[in-house]
């Protein structure tokens, strides 16, 4: 019994070292340098928002009509929430946002969390709290999530898209 015992023992732990030994390891595509690159960008992009500084926001975003911001919408015809594709959709609610009144991004930078999808493509997420009086908000500092993907072009990164989405309040306990 007891080589029985020994046997599968050291069966499984040859078999553990061969696994670990074989898993692959996961590389990031996009280099730790970027990676923080990218980090300080989106700092950047909060300042400039906090600031309301739309025009070196407008530099901030990928010049292309595939640069989309996903924002809350003043139309009722759009819905409550919306898409907002190219350059100039973009800097036009951006500037309708900046013109409501004061907006306050807060971003949670310890949970900022920024991964290569491709040696030229990466995202970044973080919770973020956004006081605005745009579109019948209150000004009320309120809980969102904000998503960037990332474009290396010309050695830049630049915002190939900015998604902006609010966090539902928590269910009521019953």
């Amino acid at each position: 019994m007891k080589k029985q015992f020994f046997a599968l023992a050291f069966s499984v732990a040859v078999l553990s070292a061969h696994s670990a030994a074989t898993a692959p390891s996961y590389k990031d595509p996009v280099d730790t340098p970027a990676l923080n690159t990218i980090k300080s960008r989106f700092g950047e992009v909060i300042n400039l928002a906090n600031r309301h500084d739309i025009n070196a926001l407008h530099e901030m975003f990928w010049q292309s009509p595939s640069a989309l911001l996903v924002a809350k919408s003043a139309i009722p015809s759009e819905g409550n929430w919306a898409g907002y594709w190219g350059n100039q959709a973009i800097d036009r609610k951006l500037r309708d946002i900046a013109a409501s009144g004061p907006v306050v991004l807060s971003p949670d930078l310890s949970r900022l969390k920024v991964v290569g999808l491709t040696s030229d493509v990466a995202e970044s997420y973080a919770p973020v709290t956004i006081a605005v009086s745009y579109a019948g908000q209150d000004g009320t500092p309120k809980p969102f999530l904000m998503i960037l993907t990332w474009i290396n072009v010309s050695n830049e990164w630049k915002i190939a898209s900015e998604i902006i989405l609010p966090v539902p309040p928590a269910p009521a306990a019953k």
